[in-house]
C-alpha cells in the first residue's frame, strides 16, 4: 500500500482497533492458481504473537485455503471509513482554483502465513466465537447450540479453519493532512453535513 509519511499510522493498538472494527475483511493470496481473494469475517486475538493472530474459515469448496496450506503469504485488507472529497469543500478553491477531487479513507493491511485446520472441536470454537461477536447486541442472539448438533457437525465438515499470525502490519489514514487548516476544516464540515453515513463516519475521524 502506497503510504506517504504523513498518512501512515503505526501504533499497534490503533491498528488492532481498526481490525476489530472491520466486520468483513478481504484475504488475498498468490499461488499456483494466480491471485485469489475471499471476503471473510475474521476474529483477532490481539495478544497472540507480536502483532496478534487472525482466525477465520473458508468453505472447503473454496480452493484458496489450499494456497494457505501450501505456505502462500496472505495479505488481509481491513477497509475502514471512506469518503469522496469534493474540491468544493476547500476554501482555497475560491482563492486560486488549484484543487482537484480526491478520496479520504482509513485502511490496514496485515501480512502473514497461516496454519489451516479441520479439527471439529477447534472449528466449533471458532464459529461459535464468530457468531457470538456478530450476534452481540441483538435482543435474542442466535447461538450455534440453537441448531441441531448433527446439522452443525455436518456444516463443520464443509469448512476449513485457519490461524494467521500477523507478521507485518501497515496502516494508512488519509484525512486531508496534506491540506492547510482551513481546507481540512472545510472537508470535515462538508462531510459531516452529508446525508451519507459513510461520509459522516469519515468526518468524525478527521483532525
Amino acid at each position: 500500500m502506497y503510504t506517504p509519511n504523513g498518512f501512515a499510522f503505526n501504533d499497534l493498538q490503533a491498528l488492532q482497533q481498526q481490525i476489530l472494527g472491520t466486520r468483513l475483511a478481504l484475504l488475498v493470496t498468490h499461488g499456483e492458481q494466480g491471485l485469489q481473494a475471499s471476503h471473510l469475517p475474521l476474529l483477532l486475538n490481539p495478544d497472540e504473537g507480536p502483532n496478534g493472530t487472525l482466525y477465520g474459515h473458508f468453505a472447503k469448496a473454496n480452493p484458496q485455503w489450499k494456497e494457505l496450506q501450501d505456505g502462500a503469504e496472505a495479505l488481509v485488507i481491513f477497509a475502514g471509513a471512506e469518503a469522496y472529497v469534493s474540491p468544493g469543500f476547500y476554501p482555497s478553491k475560491a482563492e486560486h482554483g488549484k484543487v482537484v477531487p480526491t478520496w479520504n479513507y482509513v485502511a490496514v493491511h496485515a501480512y502473514g502465513s497461516a496454519e489451516v485446520f479441520t479439527d471439529a472441536d477447534r472449528l466449533r470454537t471458532l464459529v461459535s466465537a464468530l457468531t457470538d461477536r456478530h450476534e452481540a447486541g441483538r435482543a435474542q442472539p442466535w447461538k450455534v447450540a440453537d441448531a441441531p448438533a448433527d446439522y452443525i457437525d455436518g456444516m463443520l465438515k464443509a469448512i476449513v479453519g485457519f490461524a494467521l499470525p500477523i507478521q507485518r502490519l501497515q496502516g494508512k489514514r488519509k484525512l486531508s493532512q496534506n491540506r492547510n487548516a482551513a481546507d481540512i476544516a472545510g472537508v470535515r464540515e462538508g462531510l459531516a453535513a452529508s446525508p451519507d453515513a459513510q461520509d459522516q463516519a469519515l468526518a468524525h475521524l478527521m483532525p
